[in-house]
């Protein structure tokens, strides 16, 4: 069972962008922002490109400082991009979002990489900084899904509560149904690379489980944790409406 992963010639490579040729061909005739889209792209392949190095350099050094500066850049940027969904509203919230995904994700981590895996050194990077992309990226989605809606909810004029719990439940949708599909309509990321690396399905299983676990979690902590805190400054707006 134990086989390694294929390299990939870059040639072979590029062909995967001739789905996606048809797809910007069909954004652009049904009058969408293809243009957004290729920028999107074309930026995925710049900071694709350009973190490959970088994690290359961070795994040879082996440095605990490095590592701590990279969590720290992860979440700064998740919490700036968590709010690009209400713009006006930014700079006034990104405080919360900070805090809101530094506690929910940053406690989900320690969980995970001090408990579950018991890494040795605690700042082992080819752990921790993957796991963490991971446990911040969800938890970004999760935010900017609840910051939108909660803005639109205090919009209406709905009170702050019921405003809660329209967005807390709105921002849980990707995550829970990630979860009733994994197993039958999808074999996650984590799991199907290590069962491609040749790791007993068992084992991976374990793993995804792991991964699972996390997502859920650092998703309703940062979550609720932003909700929480910008209350102050939702129930300010909503006073304002009225």
């Amino acid at each position: 069972m134990g086989h390694e992963i294929q390299n990939i010639p870059l040639l072979n490579l590029s062909l995967s962008f001739i789905p996606v040729l048809f797809a910007l061909a069909i954004l652009f005739k049904w009058s969408l922002s293809s243009s957004n889209a290729l920028y999107a792209l074309a930026r995925m392949l710049v900071q694709l490109l350009l973190v490959g190095y970088l994690l290359s350099y961070i795994f040879d050094a082996d440095n605990a400082a490095i590592v701590i500066t990279v969590l720290a850049i992860m979440v700064f940027a998740s919490s700036w991009i968590a709010l690009g969904t209400i713009p006006i509203e930014r700079r006034t919230l990104y405080k919360y979002a900070f805090l809101s995904i530094a506690l929910g994700g940053g406690f989900t981590l320690l969980i995970i990489t001090q408990g579950v895996l018991n890494l040795d050194p605690w700042y082992l990077p080819q752990l921790i900084i993957p796991l963490a992309g991971m446990i911040f990226a969800n938890a970004m989605n999760s935010v900017s899904l609840a910051a939108e809606r909660m803005n639109a909810e205090i919009d209406r004029n709905v009170l702050y509560i019921e405003a809660r719990h329209i967005a807390l439940h709105a921002s849980l949708i990707p995550v829970i149904n990630s979860l009733f599909a994994v197993g039958l309509v999808s074999l996650p990321g984590m799991m199907t690379g290590q069962i491609l690396s040749g790791v007993s399905p068992l084992i991976a299983v374990r793993y995804q489980i792991m991964v699972m676990c996390m997502i859920f979690a650092s998703s309703v902590l940062s979550t609720a944790f932003f909700l929480v805190l910008a209350k102050p400054t939702f129930s300010a707006k909503l006073t304002k409406s009225r």
